[in-house]
């Protein structure tokens, strides 16, 4: 069963944000994952407001879980909190 990762966050250095970014692609595909969304999004009804979000389709949850386990990942995610605000969340499919 399918599994996403779903961020949800606000830029804060946009520099370090650029090198996350062009690093992530790399260490998402390596684990089988997929973006679905990635960038800028527009509230159509409710009072959540998110800047911007990611969400990515893994195969499993395994997998998912692989991948923010990863050590690549880890490295990235020290960065991932020094370019923005965020919140991460795992999600099973149906």
């Amino acid at each position: 069963m399918a599994a996403y990762i779903i961020v949800e966050y606000v830029v804060t250095d946009y520099t370090a944000f650029s090198e996350f970014s062009k690093r992530t692609a790399t260490a998402v595909e390596a684990h089988g994952g997929r973006y679905l969304v990635r960038g800028e999004v527009e509230v159509l009804d409710g009072d959540w407001t998110p800047e911007r979000m990611v969400i990515v389709e893994f195969g499993d949850g395994k997998a998912a879980r692989a991948w923010m386990d990863s050590p690549a990942y880890r490295e990235l995610r020290t960065l991932r909190q020094k370019a923005t605000k965020a919140s991460v969340v795992f999600a099973e499919g149906v």
